[in-house]
């Protein structure tokens, strides 16, 4: 499970978008794990296991008597706010950020866990409780409204 943490943060703070908040979010994953441990089932993957508890963490701390859509939809409509200095040398980061901000909750949540966790159609599959082929359509659809959206605009 050490090994993952680096993983857990990095997709907790693309939910979180806080660092500390993250952090807590990470650390809360962990310490239901291992409490849970005894429900882990040995030959699944232990990465997708402990990413469905930190997405179920999220949404829980996020719900507050709210609907699971209602909860990503808002979510989505506030991308974080960040001043961006041409100089830092991270412009192409920053501009790939604002795309993924325009997807929907559900295709950035999707490209996010195959594209930069690295995960496997079936690992994001069970983690956002959907069949394999949705999240291959998802990802499949923000790959392809990504694209649209770094095409420059005719005038």
């Amino acid at each position: 499970m050490l090994a993952l943490l680096p993983s857990l943060r990095g997709f907790a703070r693309f939910l979180a978008r806080d660092p500390a908040l993250a952090d807590d979010l990470v650390q809360e994953t962990v310490l239901r794990a291992l409490d849970r441990m005894a429900q882990y089932e040995v030959g699944t993957s232990l990465k997708a296991w402990c990413f469905t508890i930190l997405r179920n963490l999220f949404l829980e701390q996020r719900r507050r008597g709210k609907k699971e859509r209602e909860v990503l939809a808002n979510y989505g409509q506030h991308p974080p706010q960040r001043a961006v200095s041409p100089a830092d040398g991270r412009q192409e980061v920053h501009e790939l950020e604002a795309l993924l901000w325009q997807l929907t909750p559900l295709l950035r949540e999707a490209l996010v866990l195959i594209g930069a966790q690295g995960m496997t159609y079936a690992e994001a599959a069970e983690i956002c409780e959907v069949d394999v082929g949705t999240i291959k359509a998802r990802v499949s659809r923000a790959r392809t409204m990504l694209h649209k959206l770094a095409q420059p605009q005719a005038e």
